[in-house]
């Protein structure tokens, strides 16, 4: 069954963002906000870009091919299982946990920080770098919680 692997976020803090990694703590739960992303999370200040979510099985290649990749490494904020999070389009409404739904809004491309972070050129990690979503509805989530696509 699909499902919730990994949350990492960026608590509010007054120091600068590291240059050398992503400032991301992991958790294992979280609440998720409309129209706004993590609660609490430095990045979640509403817009579309919200959060940032990637596959396990790609992280599991990732990994193979030297990457960083333990939670939050990537840049990534949900980690998902059984759910091929590539290849969702945009427009892909996903349910996390029991009320939380996001909707997915482009694919996730890599930047400059990512390839200074990584230590890899961002080309690399095309097309299996994840996406980009909003939160449509809130809930709270938990690592394990079930993961669907709402068709």
């Amino acid at each position: 069954m699909p499902s919730i692997v990994s949350i990492a976020y960026s608590p509010p803090t007054e120091v600068p963002r590291p240059k050398d990694h992503y400032h991301r703590i992991s958790a294992t739960e979280a609440m998720l906000l409309a129209d706004r992303g993590i609660e609490f999370d430095r990045k979640g200040k509403g817009g579309d870009r919200q959060l940032s979510i990637m596959s396990a099985a790609t992280l599991a290649i990732l990994r193979e091919e030297g990457f960083q990749t333990a939670p939050g490494q990537m840049g990534e904020q949900l980690v998902l299982e059984g759910i091929d999070v590539d290849n969702l389009p945009a427009g892909a409404q996903v349910k996390l946990g029991p009320t939380a739904i996001v909707e997915v809004v482009e694919p996730r491309t890599g930047c400059d920080r990512f390839e200074r972070i990584q230590g890899k050129h961002k080309k690399l990690v095309r097309g299996r770098f994840g996406v980009i979503a909003r939160v449509t509805s809130s809930g709270k989530i938990v690592v394990g919680d079930a993961v669907s696509v709402v068709p």
